[in-house]
């Protein structure tokens, strides 16, 4: 049975392509919005200069969330809590989930530093209370308490928790947290935008054959299959 899917020629393609005209004023404001979102403030500095475009957020104001982000990549998670509160201590007063998050990266550290028995009264003073009040909390907390009972964590199911990746994971949260705080969105516009780029070329491939983008990196199309 043929398709009747329309099929669209790389050169009719690449011909419509040419006829989108965005104006540079646009992008510089995308790439200033990912720069001030993802936190980096010399690039902020720099691309104002060279370009003229205003970011939206004090360049202060970025580092200041910055230091808290690597407080938590260094695993410096007490004084990362310290300079959310000198921020605005409404983040965590307001955000019990985020709150949690700090304290068990603040149990993580104290395991991968083998300080056993500090580590288990943290747990049982400033985490243990609040799995009470929630099933969440708790089943995070027995997760993260399971790390003592291995010898060699590297047997250890949840032994994940020690990856660096965790550390990320508990900064972005953070820095999120902030973003919010200052009404400003939590992702840069330009991750929305793939999102609705990859969407918008999904829904077109069950209507037509055309050259697909293979690349989103490189922006590569590939020839349709006729």
């Amino acid at each position: 049975m043929a398709s009747s899917k329309k099929v669209i020629m790389r050169e009719e393609w690449e011909k419509r392509l040419n006829h989108i005209r965005i104006r540079k004023e646009e992008m510089n404001k995308l790439v200033m919005n990912f720069l001030v979102t993802e936190g980096y403030a010399e690039a902020v500095a720099k691309f104002r200069m060279e370009t003229g475009t205003e970011p939206d957020m004090d360049v202060a104001m970025i580092m200041d969330r910055m230091a808290v982000k690597e407080a938590v990549q260094c695993g410096n998670v007490e004084d990362a809590i310290e300079k959310v509160n000198d921020l605005n201590p409404e983040i965590l007063d307001t955000n019990p989930e985020l709150f949690f998050h700090l304290q068990q990266q603040r149990l993580i550290e104290l395991i991968r530093n083998e300080k056993i028995e500090e580590a288990l009264e943290f747990a049982q003073e400033e985490l243990a209370p609040r799995g009470e009040e929630n099933q969440s909390f708790l089943e995070e907390l027995e997760r993260t308490v399971s790390l003592l009972v291995f010898k060699d964590v590297s047997n250890c199911p949840v032994r994940e928790l020690l990856d660096i990746s965790q550390r990320l994971k508990t900064a972005n949260e953070v820095n999120a947290a902030i973003l919010t705080s200052q009404s400003h969105e939590k992702d840069p516009k330009l991750h929305s935008l793939l999102k609705m780029l990859i969407w918008a070329q999904n829904q077109l491939d069950e209507k037509a054959t055309y050259p697909r983008i293979k690349d989103f990196l490189k922006a590569t199309l590939e020839n349709p299959a006729v």
